[in-house]
């Protein structure tokens, strides 16, 4: 990993989620999968055995409350915050509540909003004090950030011994030895070719998992507030010392071709495909129903129903963790 990031000017701000209106961020709830209990307990466990405590969760870029409603359960207190009023608005139809019963609070806004000291005509709030968060998490989201104003900003509302946690999945990994395990894995690489046009920075970012994600000592002004010793990176792949790929995400319908598509229809460069080629939507001409038809013919072929079926793997993925400084 380079010492100091390429480039670190200011984010383009990601506006295929932000633009969202409740209907969209409904169905995005709907048929986005929750994380695996193994991803929350590998957070929580770093964040305890290195000093962390457990009053105050902070989500930030929460979307429908996914992750802070996982782990709102072991908090006093719970606040999620997104740019989208959108997603703000489904988070908040489907609530969640705290180790103390609290209701989760869903608020569309920014970290700036939130780190702020007062409140202004552009940032109104909520506001919440220096020093108050135990814990920051970003689930699938720190590649929308611009990182140099998130990590001072971070530093600010943690508490010393505080944590960052940071996660995103990458690829789709089939395994092999499943019958057509290679031919389905051909299908869905074809998939995401098809939409390479459609991907922004971030989207490549985040495929790269995080490995090019700008972290507090790697700043033009670094934030020295964060300790660069205690950084954790998690892997979720094949191989020695990795996760397993089929506990990155809970699966909790079985993974059939129907399950996979609803999936990938809510990722962020299909959206922009589908909004450049409305007429072509649901035809032959649609890279998500070319790849339905590749791994149904595979799965028929291999002498397996193309309807229920199960595609056997999981995701490459990572989990990145920095702890704030303790006084």
């Amino acid at each position: 990993m380079a010492e100091k990031a390429d480039n670190q000017g200011p984010a383009p701000k990601e506006t295929t989620f932000r633009s969202f209106t409740p209907e969209q961020s409904a169905n995005y709830a709907e048929n986005r999968l929750d994380y695996h209990p193994r991803l929350y307990n590998l957070v929580l466990s770093h964040h305890q055995s290195t000093g962390g405590q457990l009053d105050t969760l902070l989500d930030v870029g929460c979307g429908p409350g996914t992750a802070v409603r996982s782990l709102a359960s072991v908090f006093n207190h719970a606040l999620g915050i997104d740019p989208s009023e959108g997603m703000i608005t489904t988070a908040r139809s489907i609530g969640g509540v705290t180790h103390t019963d609290e209701t989760i609070r869903f608020e569309a806004c920014t970290i700036d909003d939130v780190s702020a000291q007062t409140p202004t005509a552009t940032s109104p709030g909520p506001l919440q004090a220096a020093g108050s968060v135990d814990l920051i998490t970003a689930a699938t989201a720190a590649h929308w950030f611009d990182m140099a104003v998130f990590w001072p900003r971070a530093a600010r509302l943690l508490k010393p011994g505080g944590s960052v946690a940071l996660w995103v999945s990458g690829p789709i990994l089939v395994d092999p030895s499943m019958p057509g395990g290679v031919a389905i894995q051909a299908a869905i690489d074809g998939f995401e070719q098809a939409l390479d046009a459609y991907m922004v920075p971030g989207n490549r970012v985040g495929r790269g998992l995080y490995v090019d994600l700008t972290l507090p000592w790697m700043l033009e002004a670094p934030v020295p507030e964060f300790e660069r010793d205690s950084f954790l990176r998690k892997e979720w792949d094949v191989g020695e010392g990795k996760e397993p790929i089929d506990e990155f995400y809970r699966n909790q319908r079985p993974p059939n071709v129907d399950v996979l598509v609803m999936v990938l229809a809510t990722a962020s460069p299909y959206i922009r495909w589908r909004e450049a080629n409305a007429g072509s939507v649901g035809t032959e001409a649609d890279p998500l129903q070319v790849m339905r038809k590749e791994i149904e013919k595979v799965m028929q072929d291999a002498g397996m129903d193309p309807k229920t079926g199960l595609i056997e793997g999981g995701v490459g993925a990572a989990l990145l963790m920095v702890k704030k400084k303790a006084d």
